[in-house]
């Protein structure tokens, strides 16, 4: 069951740290409505979602979980007003100049995923910087999706797939989900157990398609900027009622 709306109670239900998945995926949602019902401009609430990261961050390494990857811009976006763009681009370039007061010095490491070829030459370098720096971090890994999109990731696959069959590295019949899988963005970590999706959309909207297949959904009308550690630690919970088979019985 999706828990689609905030309960003013606290539950009952405790977590437990046995079960914790170790990879969720979040689509960062609702920062554009947040600002919007308060009178400010997108940006602001792109500033504020960049802050509840953090902390969502932070949070999750408490738990246990090994990986967090965010949606921060989707191939898509580009379609978005130049100023809402740039804004964003600018809020990525500060994040990734604060990365150790943020959550370099937390021993997190940052990988950013996505098509570097249409970034700014800047932001190429600051996030190669912060790559480099956080490397041996050991806690908890944050992925940044930028510029991304899963169907271009798995054509991004396809093509490396295509060079070597071409090249006569492997034949045809080589090729099985493990290839792909080895030549997609993520493939230095695992599939996602649990994808949260805030601010009442219930769809992926690109998101992890190959890596998803398996996943737990679970879906809010919360804001991201208004979520909280006490909203994680509800989904988390909600995550561990639930049987996951696999496709067996």
């Amino acid at each position: 069951m999706f828990n689609l709306k905030r309960k003013k109670q606290q539950t009952v239900d405790t977590i437990d740290y046995e079960n914790i998945p170790q990879h969720i995926g979040i689509i960062m949602d609702g920062n554009g409505r947040w600002a919007k019902r308060r009178g400010l401009p997108r940006s602001a609430g792109h500033a504020a979602g960049a802050k509840t990261l953090d902390k969502i961050t932070r949070c999750a390494e408490k738990l246990g979980v090994r990986y967090v990857t965010v949606y921060a811009f989707s191939t898509e976006n580009w379609k978005r007003p130049k100023d809402e763009v740039d804004s964003l681009m600018k809020l990525m370039v500060d994040y990734l100049d604060d990365y150790k007061r943020v959550l370099g010095g937390d021993n997190i490491r940052i990988r950013i995923v996505g098509r570097r070829d249409e970034l700014s030459e800047e932001i190429i370098r600051k996030i190669d910087i912060v790559e480099n720096a956080t490397k041996d971090n050991d806690k908890i890994t944050l992925v940044i999706a930028l510029n991304y999109g899963g169907r271009e990731e798995l054509v991004s696959a396809a093509r490396k797939i295509a060079e070597a069959v071409k090249s006569g590295r492997i034949a045809p019949e080589d090729i099985d989900e493990k290839m792909i899988s080895d030549n997609i963005y993520t493939s230095f970590m695992p599939d996602p157990d649990f994808i949260i999706r805030p601010s009442g959309e219930l769809r992926l909207s690109n998101f992890l398609l190959w890596q998803s297949a398996y996943s737990e959904f679970w879906f809010s009308d919360i804001c991201w900027p208004d979520f909280t550690e006490a909203d994680l630690h509800r989904a988390v919970i909600d995550f561990q009622k639930r049987n996951r088979r696999f496709g067996g019985v």
